[in-house]
């Protein structure tokens, strides 16, 4: 008798392990890839405020990225966790008050508005003032943003006159949504000239790419003498660029002046994107002005970005649909060469520039070597969050 009720609970056992982990990791198997690579983050990092490799809360652009992500799966699958997931990350450092964790408005640092993108997702799903709060601090820092004599808004308040691409994908759509949805008509134009300003100052004619950022006072010693440019072409800022034009665009009037100038600044950059575009992967190169040079290598992050913004940019109609075939050359070969399914079930996306930047401490010049000298990671939330957005838009147009 003992030995039939010691089966009977080891059955038991065996059952409940089992439906447990199969609960825990039914999305692994999703013929998503939006699913099954967000079911491996949370499972790497189960607290979003965990992604990046840090050990302490942030308040940060990249968790803001990932946040995003998160949420616009929730809205395609309506699964709960994937809601939670992002509105955890946003409670963790919001206080009862609306105040942020440790931020402070007056480092002027662009990266800290993009979380604020998920504050209108979270405000609208909650009714919660808390979000709202957050919305306006926001607002407030980019109404006091240090700007250049044109106008376009400093990268970082440390970084005295200069224009990142990074920024504008980290400040605009944000400014772009809060001028629609608080009817501050005024602000579309501010916006738009945020992108005229970076572009005229930082394209290549030689190349047709878009150096990684410029100095207005030409005094840093990355900078020309002659235009403010960096010396390179960035991969990833071009995506952030690229990311920053097709989500802007939700939200700009159809009538609004200048609208016209920031699609074909896209359609211009995507051609480009068509004609450097690596043959064997699909993929753009970490440098993509010196594509092919050695020690460059396909950097998985900008691809991503590149064919997000290319899906979007055609299902919208920025684009011409001739380039969607740009974009799933590019997906495809993410997941042929990049993306690796490891014995647990999760999935890991290889090939991730952690980092780049020009000037701070230790100086960061901007060279060619400075840029393929910088640490490759897997999973980092820069290339798994856009990721995740790509996925998103080539199942959304794949139905």
């Amino acid at each position: 008798m003992k030995k039939v009720q010691s089966l009977i609970c080891c059955l038991l056992a065996m059952t409940l392990f089992l439906s447990c982990g199969s609960s825990r990791n039914s999305g692994l198997d999703s013929p998503l890839w939006s699913v099954r690579m967000a079911e491996s983050e949370m499972i790497r990092n189960p607290s979003l405020w965990m992604a990046d490799f840090v050990t302490e809360k942030k308040w940060n652009y990249t968790q803001g990225l990932m946040g995003l992500a998160f949420l616009k799966l929730y809205d395609v699958t309506d699964d709960k966790r994937y809601f939670n997931y992002a509105k955890g990350y946003a409670d963790s450092l919001i206080d009862a008050d609306g105040i942020i964790y440790k931020y402070r408005m007056d480092n002027y640092n662009l990266d800290q508005v993009n979380p604020g993108k998920m504050m209108f997702i979270l405000y609208d799903k909650t009714g919660d003032p808390r979000y709202e709060k957050v919305i306006q601090t926001l607002y407030r820092q980019l109404q006091n943003q240090p700007r250049t004599d044109e106008g376009g808004f400093w990268h970082k308040k440390i970084y005295p006159d200069q224009m990142w691409l990074d920024g504008l994908y980290m400040g605009a759509p944000f400014y772009a949504e809060y001028a629609l949805r608080y009817n501050h008509p005024d602000d579309f134009r501010d916006v738009v000239n945020q992108f005229l300003i970076i572009a005229s100052r930082t394209y290549d004619p030689v190349t047709g790419l878009y150096r990684h950022a410029f100095d207005a006072s030409k005094k840093m010693a990355w900078a020309d003498s002659i235009t403010g440019q960096a010396p390179h072409a960035w991969g990833r800022a071009m995506g952030w660029f690229s990311m920053a034009i097709v989500d802007v665009l939700d939200f700009l009037p159809v009538d609004q002046p200048g609208r016209n100038e920031l699609t074909g600044i896209l359609q211009g950059m995507v051609q480009k994107l068509s004609e450097i575009q690596d043959p064997a992967t699909g993929g753009w190169y970490q440098v993509p002005d010196q594509s092919g040079a050695e020690g460059n290598y396909i950097e998985t992050s900008c691809t991503a970005m590149f064919a997000y913004s290319i899906f979007k940019g055609v299902r919208m109609g920025y684009l011409d649909g001739k380039y969607l075939d740009i974009a799933e050359k590019a997906y495809q070969g993410l997941l042929d060469n990049f993306i690796v399914t490891n014995p647990d079930g999760t999935v890991t996306m290889k090939n991730i520039c952690g980092v780049a930047g020009l000037g701070g401490n230790p100086y960061r010049d901007g060279s060619y070597e400075y840029y393929i000298g910088e640490v490759i990671r897997d999973n980092d939330p820069k290339g798994v969050g856009p990721f995740i957005l790509a996925s998103l838009e080539h199942e959304r147009i794949r139905k």
